[in-house]
């Protein structure tokens, strides 16, 4: 029995989430029975992984359209969590996987984690969802090449289309994702006056509106998944070395930034915004686990 022919007979919807990295191995453990999961991925050492958590995986490579050819007509909802290419101001990998979904029954509903990058620099301002980007990298742009591909698949396939716009992720348990391991390279930060606003959300409390957004998401609507907080970076770093018991990082100002930090650093210490959660919390219903930043960094 193929796999379209057995999800239909167990009588649950089919998901197919695209990236099941960090953020999407906590969605699976969200999800229990109530889905028949698939996950896609293009390393074959992840497949073990993947099927132990309840899904099943399949094998394919979002820069080789042709491995993606399986995906047509296979899922009633997608969660797409994979990164863009790492070049060009356009997302081939968006459309690739777009273009195969198109080729048979679509999905009913499609939710796509953008970044908050999109805005690039607003000065400090605090905003909502209905600001225009403003890209200011290609790494920015990038997403919203495919923020804008998602947008038009919606239109002329009638799928719901939900973009979830996601600031900086982190846990005590993600790779890379806590503060303390850049404490602990003693890397410096700027400022007070040349600081800047940051943005954060828990990777539990970003999985969690993920799973929200596949069944209470609004067609063609932009969220926030961010917490309450609106700290200047180097608040945040003084925060987390404090909660670690790690000395506060060194303070810089810009003319040493320029000399001391790698170009993609430089990008995220050029841009400050402080955003406005309401539709999170409205409309998709999610009550924050992590609020506070402090709560967070010590779960």
């Amino acid at each position: 029995m193929n796999t379209h022919r057995a999800a239909n007979k167990l009588g649950r919807p089919r998901l197919l989430i695209v990236g099941c990295g960090d953020v999407g191995m906590r969605v699976l453990g969200l999800l229990g029975e109530r889905w028949r999961v698939l996950a896609l991925t293009s390393s074959p050492a992840r497949l073990r992984e993947i099927r132990a958590a309840g899904a099943c995986p399949l094998m394919g490579n979002l820069d080789q359209p042709a491995t993606l050819a399986r995906l047509a007509g296979i899922a009633d909802c997608v969660l797409h969590l994979a990164p863009p290419a790492s070049s060009g101001a356009q997302d081939r990998r968006t459309a690739n996987l777009l273009a195969a979904l198109a080729r048979k029954s679509p999905p009913k509903r499609v939710v796509y984690a953008s970044t908050t990058g999109v805005y690039g620099d607003c000065d400090g301002a605090r905003f909502d969802e209905a600001r225009p980007t403003a890209p200011a990298t290609d790494r920015a742009r990038r997403r919203v090449d495919a923020e804008q591909r998602m947008r038009r698949f919606g239109a002329e396939f009638g799928s719901a289309v939900t973009i979830l716009r996601i600031p900086g992720i982190y846990a005590s348990n993600r790779v890379g994702g806590h503060p303390r391991e850049r404490l602990a390279r003693g890397s410096p930060v700027l400022r007070r006056e040349d600081d800047v606003f940051t943005n954060h959300i828990h990777a539990d409390d970003l999985a969690r509106a993920c799973v929200l957004a596949l069944s209470r998401g609004l067609s063609q609507r932009v969220i926030h998944v961010c917490d309450d907080s609106e700290m200047l970076m180097g608040d945040y770093f003084d925060l987390a070395a404090d909660l670690c018991g790690l000395p506060r990082p060194a303070r810089i100002d810009r003319a040493q930034a320029q000399r001391l930090m790698s170009p993609m650093q430089l990008s995220f210490m050029s841009e400050s915004r402080r955003l406005i959660n309401t539709r999170l919390k409205t409309e998709l219903g999610l009550r924050l686990r992590y609020a506070r930043l402090a709560d967070g960094l010590l779960a």
